[in-house]
């Protein structure tokens, strides 16, 4: 029976852990870029620098992984600060936006698509 009970609690305290995992949460961070193909690339351009700026990162941040022991992943709290989760979330939206920037070729000069005569 005491050993039921230890495996009960010991069962309860890895499952209480599982809906706010590290992993979890850092995965969550990692954002499609498509979101942001509506969007201007002057407003754009301006959004990610604004964001960065914001939360001190650098224009080029991508999202962090931790790299907890194997197999634990699932089951290791996420103990960031709020500021850290606010700051890694940023980062993935900021990785977002520069996907879309880079494929749409933002910020490059247009290129010409006029026909000209040899001279």
């Amino acid at each position: 029976m005491r050993w039921n009970l230890m495996v009960l609690a010991s069962c309860l305290a890895v499952a209480g852990c599982v809906g706010n995992s590290m992993s979890e949460q850092q995965d969550a961070n990692v954002q499609s870029s498509l979101q942001y193909d509506s969007v201007p690339c002057d407003q754009l351009l301006a959004q990610r620098n604004g964001l960065a700026q914001q939360y001190h990162l650098s224009v080029d941040a991508k999202p962090s992984f931790s790299n907890p022991a194997m197999g634990f992943g699932p089951f290791t709290p996420d103990m960031r600060s709020k500021a850290k989760r606010d700051a890694d979330q940023a980062s993935g939206k900021i990785d977002a936006m520069n996907r879309s920037i880079t494929r749409r070729e933002c910020g490059k000069p247009a290129k010409q698509n006029k026909l000209a005569l040899p001279s």
